[in-house]
């Protein structure tokens, strides 16, 4: 697993923005937010967003949405079929299609200036008249499967999944947004397009563009958009907070070459104190779980720890290791150890000058600042967040650091996928920390 997960959301482009060469702004256009940042270069990129994620469908149903946004531009609009919508998009310099993750879904349109004239008609006619033809949702929707079932048959994406599903079971953030087998296959094109329907009013949706089009030209297309769209009704997003009261441990024999293991625990909801502290903490807190268990111990070749910065958040540890219980007496023995001793200052004020620069180094396209300001509008319904990473990282101080590493690195989900007679689940849910082992030779 690579350090920042693609979680949908999750996990990606929390902070930051590139430095651009106008403010960017904000207007409502026949009911919609529009998040406008003028980027002095010669590409355009629009985001066309879809609150809720996970929130939007039941279990049964899981992945329609990802199936519908891959429909939008796969199987053709009422106007063009697939060969064709796809035949003028190939002319141009441009990209048009969609995603989803664990809390909204994106439909981005990507262009040169000079083909934008040309390339909005067809991401707007993608939206809004889209054809669902039943032939090509075939083999979309087979494609999904296969998707699903590599994902499976990838340790790490089924170790995800099974930590996801124990974490949040009966919560929404225990759905995939991939989907089943079982949910995609039962899904019709019927069933994809009226679902798309469904989400796709003003109510759930707002629009980015990073990109230098003339504000009045900007208003005056994306006004004609939004008037094809239909009003629907507000929605919120639900947060909520993950607190698992102990710990506990899930095991499951897998034939892999070696042992996968993932422990979630909680962490603080977006826009309360603790949140930037947080985001430090655990990015240090990455460095001296791989000092410890790599480079220390030679435990695992890639060992992680990350912070899911969704609507509902959580922090996590992954490990592959052949010594499981080795591992978990060394992890639970660092976190002894940084609670009793905690950071440092020279530790946090090097991590908050890397994690800045490394933040505005990722936003250096114009999409990935677009991707910015819609996570901030999402998970902490405040676009520009993503322009004050540096001031705001910067209040953090030492008590903080130390206080919500404390406060929510405590009772831990464990699940583990590998050779069962390798691992002792006590050492996993026992309160008190196992006996540290010796150490290893190091990679």
């Amino acid at each position: 697993m690579k350090k920042i997960l693609l979680y949908s959301t999750l996990l990606f482009c929390a902070f930051g923005a590139a430095a651009q060469t106008s403010k960017p702004y904000e207007m409502m256009v026949n009911g919609v937010k529009v998040i406008v940042q003028p980027s002095g270069n010669e590409i355009v990129e629009i985001q066309t967003v879809i609150k809720g994620g996970v929130q939007n469908y039941t279990d049964a149903k899981a992945g329609i949405e990802k199936l519908a946004l891959k429909a939008l531009t796969e199987c053709g609009t009422l106007k063009d079929d697939k060969n064709t919508f796809k035949n003028k998009l190939d002319k141009l310099s441009a990209y048009v299609g969609g995603s989803t993750g664990m809390d909204y879904a994106t439909f981005r349109m990507n262009c040169i200036k000079s083909d934008f004239d040309a390339v909005w008609p067809l991401y707007v006619d993608a939206l809004t008249i889209p054809k669902f033809d039943a032939k090509e949702f075939v083999r979309i929707k087979q494609d999904a499967i296969n998707d699903i079932k590599a994902e499976e048959s990838n340790p790490d994406g089924a170790l995800f999944n099974m930590a996801k599903q124990t974490a949040f079971a009966g919560k929404a953030y225990a759905k995939n947004p991939s989907g089943t087998v079982a949910s995609v296959t039962a899904l019709t094109p019927a069933d994809t397009k009226n679902y798309f329907k469904s989400v796709f009013n003003r109510g759930r949706v707002f629009i980015v563009v990073v990109g230098d089009i003339d504000r009045n030209v900007l208003e005056q297309k994306l006004g004609a958009l939004i008037a094809k769209i239909p009003q629907g009704t507000p929605f919120i997003p639900k947060k909520e907070t993950y607190n698992p009261t102990a710990n506990s441990f899930k095991a499951k024999e897998k034939e892999n070459a070696t042992n996968y293991i993932m422990g979630i625990t909680s962490a603080p909801l977006p826009g309360t104190p603790d949140y930037d502290a947080f985001v430090l903490a655990m990015d240090i807190f990455y460095n001296k779980h791989f000092l410890e268990i790599r480079s220390k111990r030679g435990l695992s070749y890639a060992p992680q720890t990350f912070f899911a910065r969704g609507l509902t958040p959580f922090s996590a540890l992954y490990v592959s290791t052949t010594e499981p219980n080795k591992y978990i007496a060394a992890a639970r023995a660092l976190i002894d150890t940084i609670k009793m001793k905690g950071f440092t200052e020279e530790e946090l004020k090097n991590d908050k000058s890397g994690f800045v620069t490394e933040m505005y180094y990722r936003q250096e396209t114009n999409s990935a600042t677009a991707g910015s300001f819609v996570s901030n509008e999402v998970i902490n319904n405040n676009w520009k967040r993503a322009l004050t990473v540096k001031e705001d990282l910067g209040k953090v101080s030492l008590d903080d650091l130390n206080r919500v590493f404390k406060q929510y690195i405590n009772n831990i989900t464990w699940v583990y996928q590998g050779d069962q007679k390798k691992v002792e689940a006590k050492m996993y849910t026992q309160k008190e920390t196992p006996l540290p082992p010796k150490e290893t030779k190091a990679f």
